[in-house]
């Protein structure tokens, strides 16, 4: 009887390992803009479940499963495992159409429904409209630094070959 939990026991840190997202991530600039994407998505979805707008309710529901699965797959490292897989390029379309998405369904919210609650679903949704598009904003920096490099490494290379062909025009 003492055998399963002493495999229990062993099993608890690799699975708290594998569910619980390391310091270092949550420490990070990107750790701390998808906890907060997804800790506001969650209260909007609240928020409009308990409103008279809970037609709304979709949209908060869906960037919540979103931000959450690309929360874990940042902090589990998956970007990195799969390869096949443009993670900035998925990131920035996710953040844009998310930012897209809660303005306009914040702004619906604000003007045709009067309850408090869905009031503060659109407070919530105007507050992810900006955590959304600072994401978008650093990850379009990090996708242009990452275009210059590879244009400066090609330069030089481009400058070589046309000094070769030169060369050879004079002869």
């Amino acid at each position: 009887m003492d055998e399963p939990d002493q495999t229990s026991e062993t099993r608890t840190p690799a699975l708290r390992s594998a569910l619980i997202p390391g310091r270092e991530f949550l420490s990070s600039r990107k750790g701390q803009l998808l906890l907060a994407e997804w800790v506001v998505s969650f209260l909007t979805f609240i928020c409009y479940a308990a409103s008279t707008a809970v037609g709304l309710m979709t949209v908060p529901l869906i960037e919540f499963l979103w931000a959450l699965f690309t929360f874990y797959a940042y902090s589990l490292k998956y970007n990195e495992q799969l390869k096949g897989i443009l993670w900035p390029l998925l990131d920035f379309i996710r953040c844009v159409s998310a930012a897209i998405i809660y303005f306009v369904v914040s702004l619906v919210a604000v003007s045709k429904y009067k309850c408090g609650a869905s009031k503060a679903a659109a407070v919530f949704g105007f507050i992810a409209t900006i955590i959304f598009a600072i994401d978008f904003y650093m990850i379009f920096n990090e996708l242009t630094k990452f275009l210059k490099k590879g244009d400066s490494a090609e330069d030089p290379e481009r400058q070589k070959s046309e000094d070769e062909e030169s060369d050879s025009d004079s002869d």
